[in-house]
């Protein structure tokens, strides 16, 4: 795979751009594909961002977020989107199933695959890019590959707030061990430029309806389990759970992290029954691994802090699965 920056010179004359993110994208997926889709816009390019599904409500602030394709709900215009594209740039995800349905149709495509992200082990399918694990965002990585071809006059305000929030949701408020200078230098340039960080703060976390409070403090309540012999703690959520507090896309987003605040706790779950699978994901700190736990048990994987998984398995069977790999992991959670 080539480094990203050797794309510069792809990029002077006009193209027909898509870029693409995982499934059930999160503020720092869509940020880093808004960001690009602004930078690529005013170099002259024909682009198109598609999202393999639907996406949060929290995130419609986004500027240029009312231009995203929905996969499922707009195929036929993301179809005609990919005809004939001659750069597909691939953020914050490393894998092409991550983008579920559109999976086949970007293994076909004979274009440039081109990568920007932070999870391990990417698939050798793009010919350019970067996958730098120890950056905190892919955000962070848009913001520094725009500096390396020498092109950061080109961000701009609309830029600089997709940029802010992709790295600001995936550092946990800039709290998590991936909070490098990187980013604080980042954030500085971005606020000396005149970004409004307090009102992306007020966008992601205080635009949630009712419903998702009356859900956090039912799980909190109800859900909660707490292992203390194994230093961790999980809430487990039925179906009924999301369907009785008509929970959307993303309202579930974050609750792990609370787990995390109760003393002596290591390890952090979240399982949801989503009717047509189970789905995990895992918060750790210190020096307990998740995206091998992810990996070995659940067949998921992510970064080492934050990580998650799937099971085809009831709620009832995949949680006692759960139970079992702790106790199996039990001295390194001490």
């Amino acid at each position: 795979m080539k480094r990203i920056e050797e794309i510069k010179p792809l990029l002077e004359t006009p193209k027909r751009v898509v870029i693409t993110m995982h499934q059930k994208p999160d503020a720092d997926a869509m940020g880093s594909s808004l960001a690009l889709y602004h930078y690529l816009k005013q170099k002259g390019h024909d682009v198109t961002v598609i999202s393999p599904t639907n996406f949060p409500d929290f995130l419609n602030w986004m500027p240029g977020s009312q231009e995203v394709l929905d996969f499922e709900s707009s195929q036929d215009k993301a179809m005609k989107a990919l005809e004939g594209v001659e750069l597909l740039f691939c953020l914050d995800f490393n894998a092409l199933y991550r983008t579920k349905n559109m999976e086949p149709y970007l293994a076909a495509l004979k274009c440039l695959k081109i990568l920007i992200d932070h999870h391990l082990e990417p698939q050798p399918v793009f010919e350019y890019g970067v996958s730098d694990t120890t950056a905190a965002s892919t955000a962070l990585l848009v913001y520094e590959t725009i500096h390396k071809m020498g092109e950061e006059r080109y961000i701009n305000d609309a830029m600089a707030q997709c940029i802010y929030a992709g790295t600001m949701t995936d550092t946990g408020s800039f709290r998590f061990a991936s909070t490098s200078s990187r980013v604080h230098r980042m954030v500085a340039d971005l606020l000396d430029h005149g970004l409004n960080h307090e009102l992306i703060h007020q966008a992601i976390y205080d635009n949630f309806l009712e419903n998702r409070l009356r859900f956090l403090g039912h799980s909190l309540l109800n859900r909660m389990e707490v292992y203390y012999e194994y230093n961790t703690a999980m809430i487990a959520i039925p179906y009924t759970d999301l369907k009785r507090f008509d929970l959307q896309t993303g309202d579930t987003e974050g609750v792990v992290n609370f787990l995390l605040s109760i003393q002596g706790i290591k390890m952090a779950a979240l399982i949801i029954d989503r009717h047509q699978e189970v789905k995990l994901s895992f918060r750790s700190k210190g020096d307990f691994d998740v995206n091998t736990f992810a990996r070995k048990y659940f067949d998921g994987g992510g970064h080492f802090h934050a990580s998650g998984g799937h099971s085809s398995d009831s709620l009832e069977r995949t949680v006692q699965r759960f139970v079992d790999a702790i106790a199996e992991n039990e001295e390194a959670l001490q």
